[in-house]
């Protein structure tokens, strides 16, 4: 019998079982895969994701196999906004990590802390005591059929979790796709760490970053009504995209793509029921939104806290369990509802509003206080730690 079984072992999973038995808690951590192992998603972790990191003490691990990110462009179709020096407290802004590497050290975190990996184990179906759940029944890596019972089940198995279609978790503030993305990665290019361009009259956002081995990962997003298009000849539309930030196509073609295109056009926006009888959701299983702005893995880590917080005080019996789970996911709806809201806005291509294209004009003009709006906005303090 376990406290808590973890479904899934990625950047939302592995975390979660971390921290819960980091608190002393007796953790089943399940995957399908074995690590470390790279998967075709976004793997850019920033705002209050890197502080994260530290605090669990594995930012120094990210750092050691990934450059950190201090300065970046962006560019919104007015002109290319340079910020430098996005360092606070002695963490960078932004690292890119391949999930191969980030995933690895995760999962070896949550081991070292004492849960139990599982690795190359499928999870069949759940285990049901009326309309609670009490554990799953699997295959392990041999095919052996297993059955593991526990107080919790969380589904840290993504957008198309199994879980949550077997409690049916209700859908809300949902939005269908909007973009599709695709994605490589290219060698020998003279860039910024970081650099973002939006064309809305266009539909497009490109944005590109420094990951592992000298490589810069580039991304475009397109509306999905023209993925058909976009699939059919790939690269031709990636390039023109490109060419619509300035001189960053020219920039992009001088170097040397290393790898295959990527793409993804299953990317709606909805917020799940995030608990019930026995069961939890975390990650992207419970929110998912758009990747315009990145926001996956640092939201992921986000609610990986608020959850080990809840789930910590069910098991000691500090609170009723669904009474810290409700509370569980009242504060992540809360924590999550302007970036959200924020997020569809822009990969709707929305007008930029005049008092933000003033804003940029004014930041042009003075670096310190650019880099002082940049911190605050991408929220990479805790404003509670600043009170102290």
């Amino acid at each position: 019998m376990y406290d808590t079984i973890v479904v899934g072992a990625r950047c939302a999973g592995a975390p979660l079982a971390m921290l819960l038995a980091r608190r002393g808690a007796r953790v089943l951590l399940l995957d399908r895969a074995t690590f470390p192992s790279d998967i075709p998603h976004g793997h850019f972790i920033h705002r209050h994701g890197p502080r994260r990191l530290k605090r669990w003490g594995l930012l120094d691990r990210i750092a050691a196999h990934t450059p950190s990110i201090e300065s970046l462009v962006v560019d919104l179709g007015d002109f290319a906004l340079t910020i430098r020096d996005v360092v606070e407290d002695g963490v960078a802004w932004g690292y890119g990590p391949r999930r191969s590497t980030l995933d690895k050290i995760l999962v070896d975190a949550a081991i070292e802390a004492g849960a139990e990996l599982r690795a190359g184990f499928t999870v069949d179906e759940y285990l049901f005591d009326g309309d609670r759940v009490i554990g799953i029944r699997g295959r392990d890596a041999g095919g052996a059929v297993v059955d593991e019972r526990a107080t919790l089940v969380v589904g840290a198995d993504g957008r198309n979790s199994r879980l949550a279609k077997t409690v049916r978790a209700s859908a809300y503030n949902e939005t269908s796709p909007l973009l599709c993305y695709y994605f490589s990665y290219w060698s020998g290019v003279e860039a910024a760490p970081f650099e973002l361009y939006a064309r809305h009259e266009q539909h497009r956002v490109i944005f590109s970053f420094r990951t592992e081995d000298r490589l810069f990962a580039t991304f475009v997003g397109f509306p999905i009504e023209e993925f058909p298009q976009v699939r059919a000849n790939t690269e031709s539309a990636f390039m023109s995209a490109l060419d619509l930030a300035g001189d960053f196509g020219a920039r992009i073609r001088a170097g040397r793509r290393e790898e295959r295109f990527y793409g993804a056009s299953d990317v709606p926006n909805f917020y799940r029921k995030a608990y019930g009888p026995g069961w939890a959701l975390v990650g992207d299983a419970g929110i998912h939104k758009d990747p315009y702005l990145a926001l996956g893995i640092c939201d992921a880590f986000r609610d990986v806290e608020l959850l080990a917080s809840a789930v910590g005080d069910g098991l000691n019996g500090r609170r009723e369990m669904d009474v810290a789970l409700g509370e569980y996911e009242r504060q992540r709806d809360v924590a999550s509802a302007s970036e959200y809201a924020e997020n569809i806005a822009m990969a709707r291509f929305q007008p930029i509003p005049p008092q933000v294209r003033a804003l940029r004009a004014a930041l042009r003009e003075n670096p310190a206080e650019a880099t002082r709006f940049w911190k605050t906005r991408e929220g990479m303090f805790d404003p509670a730690e600043r009170l102290v």
